[in-house]
């Protein structure tokens, strides 16, 4: 029984079902080390142009950060619900001001403005951000979680 149960644990915690950080020593840190960020994925809100150059590929269990930057040219939201609850938001940031919220389905610029935000890439999958109530390619983002 007890070897069922050592073998069992070992399957269950080696192989590919583990998230693999772009670093080999997460030190305390851990996910959040400077050694597991990614780029930053950078979205551009205006109208009538491309979000951003896609597909997006993320590695599963690294670090990221978004910003997204509206221009002002008219009001655009950014929908995205299935994408964030397939990561861990660590914070938003708008005007310096951090939040650290469970969950989002959308961002919504009235005005021209940046807010960034970071996470973890958690679940895979292929993904897609973008302005609801539009069908054009350019106004979606794919993102693909590795």
């Amino acid at each position: 029984m007890r070897t069922l149960l050592t073998a069992a644990t070992l399957a269950l915690f080696s192989g590919p079902a583990l998230a693999a950080p772009l670093c080999d020593n997460l030190a305390f840190s851990g996910l959040l080390a400077k050694c597991n960020r990614g780029d930053t994925i950078k979205v551009t809100l205006s109208s009538g142009k491309p979000l951003g150059e896609g597909p997006v590929i993320l590695e599963s269990g690294a670090y990221y950060e978004m910003e997204i930057t509206a221009d002002g040219t008219a009001e655009i939201g950014l929908s995205g619900p299935d994408f964030f609850r397939a990561i861990w938001m660590d914070e938003i940031v708008i005007n310096d001001i951090e939040v650290r919220p469970m969950a989002i389905d959308s961002f919504e610029f009235d005005d021209a403005g940046t807010a960034e935000f970071s996470f973890i890439a958690i679940k895979p999958g292929r993904y897609h951000i973008l302005i609801p109530g539009t069908t054009g390619e350019s106004q979606r983002l794919e993102i693909r979680i590795q």
